[in-house]
């Protein structure tokens, strides 16, 4: 029994993450040896299978599904491949425009998104801090350390960033805005005892990795096509340019912010059924448990879809030369702090008590 159930992980492990490897090498790939259309177009056939194979792991909920769905990632891409290598209907290049203006349109919401799910993330470590406090003196002498250590890091990481990150006097501008309001705020939530030192802290490291990648590697990142070699001519006969292809041209900032945003929005994800709960309740909810709350069905839908998301966020990303990836991290972070300064004003003080040691 153990075996088996050993053999099944294993397989299932690994088929997940082929997935995972598949897409991230497949829409770069036919975004540098075809087109922008061809991209476009492997991108909404596979958020079209991701669609679908969610809606059967939804009704159905069998892990199976994710090792049957393996072989399915080659062969769309293939299909893209022969589409591409002549002559291409007049239909499929509308649908590839269509779905390449409906990813540009979804950056707010991506942007959004992103915000809303990093200040979420770090409340929540705020309000996990303030509780252990309270067990024991050590644990406030560990937060003030990991909230000084975050703090300085922080400031480290936007003074080594500044000269790409603020190479402009614009950027320069929006920095020096950005830091101010992020101090002001801080002391505001201090004085009205609505945050702490975690948050606040947690809120610079977000801080400092979007100035970061503001001027992430400027010099030399420039068109996502024009960085890759030509490979579609020796795919077949050199396994070692595809290899190099893999390893030298894949767009690192992308990579990056990628994967944060995806690790935010499944932490918040996690983080959204405990939302609303009453003070007085157990930590399992009013009947024992998060089914009946709204959430949870949003966050169960959310992980059900997640391939989709994954799909989508990437090729929108990809879709981004590297100046507008840059505005949108402006608007990212200009937006987690209007949001953060309207927390703030908006926060309930009925827990007074326990917020005395904020400002410790």
């Amino acid at each position: 029994m153990f075996n088996s159930w050993f053999i099944w992980s294993a397989v299932s492990g690994t088929a997940r993450l082929s997935i995972v490897l598949q897409i991230l090498v497949f829409l770069p790939l036919t975004l540098a040896t075809l087109s922008n259309q061809a991209f476009l177009s492997l991108s909404l056939l596979l958020c079209i299978h991701a669609l679908f194979h969610g809606t059967l792991i939804f009704l159905w909920g069998s892990e199976i599904l994710t090792v049957l769905q393996v072989p399915m990632h080659p062969f769309l891409l293939l299909v893209c491949f022969n589409l591409f290598s002549s002559s291409v209907h007049s239909y499929l290049t509308i649908a590839a425009d269509w779905w390449g203006t409906a990813l540009t349109g979804f950056g707010p919401l991506f942007i959004v998104m992103e915000g809303l799910s990093s200040l979420l993330v770090v409340q929540k470590l705020g309000q996990e801090g303030k509780r252990l406090v309270y067990k024991g003196e050590s644990y406030q002498f560990v937060f003030l350390v990991a909230a000084a250590v975050a703090y300085v890091a922080s400031a480290w990481w936007i003074v080594a960033s500044y000269p790409s990150a603020a190479s402009s006097p614009l950027s320069s501008t929006l920095l020096g805005v950005a830091l101010t309001a992020f101090v002001f705020l801080t002391f505001i939530g201090f004085v009205l005892r609505r945050t702490n030192i975690i948050e606040s802290s947690g809120l610079a490291v977000v801080l400092a990795y979007n100035v970061w990648l503001c001027g992430f590697d400027q010099k030399s990142f420039t068109d996502p096509i024009a960085s890759y070699a030509p490979l579609l001519p020796n795919i077949y006969p050199h396994f070692q340019t595809f290899l190099n292809f893999v390893l030298n041209t894949l767009p690192k900032p992308v990579l990056i912010a990628l994967l944060y945003r995806l690790t935010i929005l499944h932490l918040a994800s996690r983080i959204l059924p405990t939302i609303g709960a009453d003070t007085w309740e157990s930590e399992e909810g009013v009947d024992g448990g998060w089914a009946d709350r709204p959430t949870s069905m949003f966050t169960h839908i959310l992980l059900t879809y997640r391939q989709l998301i994954f799909i989508t966020v990437y090729s929108h990303l990809l879709l981004l030369d590297h100046s507008s990836q840059i505005w949108w991290r402006w608007m990212n972070i200009f937006f987690t702090l209007v949001i953060w300064s309207v927390e703030l004003l908006v926060s309930s003080e009925d827990d007074a008590v326990n917020k005395d040691w904020k400002i410790d």
